[in-house]
C-alpha cells in the first residue's frame, strides 16, 4: 500500500488546519523506528505519528495518547527532546510532487526542520538545522550505501533527486497524452502513467484508469487519450482546490486501502472525516504494543483450532499403539476359524470359542458365502494389514508432534508479531500448511519481514529470527558454518546468530545474545532462562519438518535473563 504524494498533499492540507502555530510539547519514540509528538494547538492536545517503518512509513494524527515503546531513547530520541519540545510549529509543507513532508520549528535552540519521508524501504526522519545541515536522522546512511544522498550527522541535508522523465499533470495537452498512450500500446495504461507522470501512485494510476476506460488493466492502445484526460484534470483539479474526500476500502471489514479520494474501482470504499482518520483505520491505532491485537485475534483463534485437532489426532494415534486386543482379534479369529473348519455349519454366521483354555470365549462373525477356509484367509488379511497399517503410526505419532511443535512456533511467531507483515507471515504459514480454515483474512501490503540485526560490541553482529520464516533465514542464510547458533531450551522460539566465523567470542557477547534469544522465545516471561549455544554446522533442518524446524547437537548452555535488543 503506498503512502503517495496525493496522501502526503492531503495530510498537509489536513495538519496545516490543525497544527500550525501550537507547540510541540512532548516527543516520544513509540518504537525504533516512529516518533511521536504532542502538540498543544487550538486549545487541545494533538498527537502525531512519524513512522520510517521499511514497508508502512506514514504520517497522521491518533486518536489517542501515544505511550513510548522503547527501552532506552536513540540519539534521534535525545536530540528531539533537546531541539523539538517546546518549539513552535511555524508551517507544514510538502516539496512539490515528492514524497516528503517537512515540519518548519522554532525552538529554544533554534529554528529546525523536522523532514520525514515515508518512501517504502528508504523511510527516513530527519533533524535539520536552518541552513541544511543534518543534526542527526532515524536512519544513517553514509557514502558506501547511497553516493548521491548521504544521510549523516553534520551533512548537508539532500533532498530526493528531481523525476526529470515525468511530466506535471496539470501541463498534460491532448496531443501529449496521446503521445504517451501511442508510444507504449501493449503496456497497460496505468503502468505507463507511474512512468510518465507525476503524482501517480499504482492505486492512483488504477483508479483513473477505471474511471476513464471501466476496467483496471486497459491497454494503452485501447485507451481514449481524451477520456484519460478529461479524468486526469478533473481528479487533480479536484486536489489543486483541496477538495479532498479520505476513506478507506473495507474487505469483510477489514480495511484493504485507503486514499484522499473515492475509490471506485474497490468494493466497500467507506468516507472518513479526515485524512488521518482513514490512515489511522487502515494502520491501526499507534498505542504501543496493544496496536495490532485486534489484527491478531483471528489468527490467534485459527491457530487453538488446527491444534486442538491436532492434538486430538496425536492421541487417537497413540491409543492405537496402546490397545492390542483389536490387533490380535483378527489373527485370533483366522486361526480358530481353521481349527473349527470341519465342525462348522452350512449357512452358519457365527463362531463361539475360547482361544486359550483360561481365556475369554471369542465371537467370530462368519460369511456363510465363503468357505471356513476362506473365511479364516480373509481375517488373516485383515491381520496382515492392520499390523503393516500400525507398523506406520510411530512414523504419524512422530509427525503429529511436529504439527504441534510448529503450531507452537507460530504461536509464539504471532505473539512476538510487531507489524503487518509479520502477522501476515503468520497466516501465510497456516494456510500454506492447511491449518487455515474459511476466507484468509486480509491485511496491508505483502512485504516479506526481515530477520533483527543487532549490533554487539566489538564488531560482532547478532541476527534474530522472530518467526518460523525467518529463524530458516537466519540460520541457513545468514549464518556460516563456523558461527555461533543459539536457541532458548526446550521453548519454541528465535534462532540467534553471532557472526563470528569461528574467531573467539567474548562471554558478554554471547550472554547478551542468549538474553535476546530468551526474550523472543517462550521463555521471555521467566524470570531465568536456559538457551543453548553451538556451531551452526551442527544444526541441521528435521527431514520433512516445517520451516524453522532443526535439531542440533555438541552444544552448551548458559543461563541469562530474557531482555530485548534495546537493553545494554
Amino acid at each position: 500500500m503506498y503512502f503517495d504524494a496525493v496522501t502526503i498533499m492531503a495530510l498537509v492540507d489536513e495538519l496545516d488546519a490543525v497544527l500550525v502555530g501550537g507547540r510541540v510539547q512532548d516527543s516520544i519514540e513509540i518504537d525504533p523506528e516512529t516518533i511521536g509528538l504532542e502538540i498543544y494547538a487550538n486549545h487541545q492536545r494533538h498527537y502525531l505519528v512519524l513512522s520510517a517503518h521499511q514497508q508502512f512509513a506514514r504520517v497522521h494524527l491518533a486518536s489517542e495518547k501515544l505511550r513510548r515503546g522503547v527501552q532506552k531513547p536513540s540519539p534521534l530520541g535525545l536530540l528531539l527532546r533537546r531541539y523539538v519540545e517546546g518549539a513552535r510549529v511555524e508551517a507544514i509543507r510538502q516539496p512539490e510532487w515528492e514524497r516528503v513532508m517537512i515540519l518548519d520549528l522554532d525552538g529554544p535552540e533554534g529554528v529546525f526542520e523536522l523532514v520525514i519521508e515515508p518512501m517504502e524501504r528508504r523511510a527516513n526522519i530527519l533533524l535539520v538545522r536552518d541552513g541544511g545541515t543534518i543534526v542527526d536522522c532515524l536512519r544513517r546512511v553514509g557514502p558506501q550505501e547511497n553516493r548521491v544522498r548521504v544521510s549523516l550527522p553534520g551533512q548537508p541535508y539532500t533532498p530526493p533527486p528531481p523525476q526529470k522523465l515525468k511530466r506535471d499533470p496539470h501541463t498534460l495537452t491532448l496531443g501529449l497524452a496521446a503521445d504517451m498512450l501511442d508510444n507504449e500500446p501493449g503496456e497497460r495504461t496505468r503502468q505507463v502513467l507511474t512512468r510518465r507522470v507525476l503524482g501517480f501512485s499504482p492505486q492512483l494510476a488504477k483508479e483513473v484508469v477505471f474511471r476513464a476506460t471501466g476496467a483496471i488493466n486497459t491497454k494503452a492502445a485501447d485507451t481514449s487519450a481524451r477520456t484519460l484526460l478529461s479524468v486526469i484534470e478533473e481528479v487533480f483539479g479536484a486536489f489543486q482546490a483541496g477538495q479532498w474526500e479520505p476513506g478507506v476500502a473495507l474487505d469483510a471489514e477489514t480495511p484493504a486501502a485507503f486514499s484522499a479520494y473515492r475509490l471506485t474501482h474497490l468494493e466497500g470504499w467507506t468516507p472518513r472525516a479526515g485524512m488521518s482518520e482513514a490512515l489511522e483505520t487502515y494502520y491501526g491505532v499507534m498505542v504501543g504494543e496493544g496496536a495490532y491485537s485486534a489484527a491478531k485475534k483471528p489468527v490467534q483463534a485459527m491457530i487453538a483450532e488446527a491444534r486442538t485437532r491436532v492434538q486430538k489426532k496425536l492421541e487417537s494415534l497413540q491409543s492405537s499403539l496402546r490397545d492390542d486386543a483389536d490387533l490380535e482379534h483378527l489373527r485370533h479369529s483366522g486361526e480358530l476359524l481353521l481349527a473349527y473348519q470341519y465342525a462348522l455349519s452350512p449357512g452358519q454366521t457365527i463362531l463361539r470359542a475360547q482361544y486359550e483354555v483360561d481365556g475369554p470365549e471369542l465371537e467370530i462373525a462368519i460369511d456363510p458365502a465363503l468357505t471356513p477356509l476362506e473365511n479364516a484367509q480373509r481375517y488373516f488379511e485383515k491381520y496382515e494389514k492392520a499390523k503393516r497399517a500400525r507398523a506406520e503410526v510411530p512414523k504419524l505419532v512422530e509427525a503429529t508432534r511436529q504439527e504441534l511443535d510448529f503450531l507452537n512456533q507460530l504461536e509464539i511467531d504471532l505473539d512476538l508479531a510487531s507489524n503487518w507483515p509479520e502477522i501476515g507471515e503468520v497466516q501465510d504459514a497456516l494456510q500454506a500448511n492447511g491449518y487455515w480454515r474459511g476466507t484468509k483474512t486480509a491485511r496491508p501490503g505483502g512485504e516479506k519481514s526481515a530477520p533483527l540485526k543487532v549490533p554487539a560490541g566489538e564488531g560482532f553482529v547478532v541476527w534474530v529470527g522472530r518467526n518460523s520464516r525467518q529463524n530458516d533465514t537466519v540460520t541457513f542464510d545468514r549464518g556460516g558454518p563456523e558461527d555461533l547458533w543459539l536457541h532458548a531450551r526446550g521453548v519454541p522460539g528465535a534462532h540467534v546468530i553471532i557472526k563470528s566465523g569461528g574467531a573467539p567470542v567474548p562471554e558478554h557477547v554471547i550472554e547478551r545474545a542468549a538474553a535476546i534469544a530468551a526474550y523472543y522465545s517462550r521463555a521471555r516471561t521467566e524470570t531465568r532462562a536456559l538457551v543453548d549455544v553451538t556451531r551452526r554446522k551442527y544444526v541441521r533442518k528435521i527431514k520433512g519438518g516445517k520451516p524453522g524446524m532443526v535439531t542440533y547437537r555438541n552444544e552448551t548452555t548458559v543461563e541469562v535473563v530474557p531482555a530485548p535488543e534495546e537493553a545494554d
